[in-house]
């Protein structure tokens, strides 16, 4: 159990577990708090007690699903001596994760709706800034400008995103080799003047 479950508390992560089953399940849209109890198996009350109401409980679960995911990129990022096997660790590793995820690819492919209005203009640069400073901590040692890695991150999950949703017949997102050409080629030379001179292009 990691720290932000621990904070939670036993009965609110069996309630967010439960709600993430139930959205891979039927969406967002048809998921009840009542759906939730008994895929957890306890009360309603139990759930109100936890999350007051619906809106809440997405919250909660979005921010939790947010830490889990930063926390692996930076593991990822982590295992990697170079800033070039870095971004290509966080970029290989997002797309295995966020496409992986059910509920996610759920709401992706039959609620587009609920999605669509944060990946638009001002919502989605906010997105996007969000993103960005969830993986900086993983470019800060690489570079000698450490307030750079905000806008690193934001320019990584932007180019992330891009693939995601409209696939290349030329990149795969699966795939190291390929992603690591594609940092070396548009991520890393619009970085090189923030990067420490040793670790450019590498």
């Amino acid at each position: 159990m990691d720290r932000q479950d621990r904070e939670l508390g036993p009965q609110a992560v069996r309630v967010l577990d439960a709600a993430v089953t139930c959205i891979a399940r039927v969406g967002l849209g048809k998921t009840t708090l009542d759906d939730v109890a008994r895929e957890a198996g306890c009360a309603r009350a139990t759930v109100y007690r936890c999350f007051p109401g619906k809106q809440q409980l997405l919250a909660a679960l979005v921010a939790r699903e947010v830490a889990a995911l930063g926390a692996h990129l930076l593991d990822a990022a982590a295992a990697h001596d170079t800033p070039g096997a870095a971004v290509t660790a966080v970029i290989v590793t997002a797309a295995r994760d966020l496409q992986s995820h059910a509920a996610l690819a759920f709401v992706a492919t039959h609620e587009p709706e609920l999605l669509l209005p944060h990946l638009a203009f001002e919502r989605e640069s906010a997105v996007l800034r969000a993103a960005g400073a969830l993986v900086a901590p993983a470019f800060e040692r690489f570079l000698a400008a450490p307030r750079s890695a905000p806008r690193l991150g934001e320019w990584i999950a932007r180019l992330t995103l891009s693939y995601l949703c409209c696939p290349s017949d030329t990149v795969d997102l699966h795939d190291p080799d390929q992603v690591r050409a594609l940092v070396d080629d548009f991520v890393l030379p619009g970085f090189a003047h923030a990067l420490h001179p040793e670790g450019i292009l590498r």
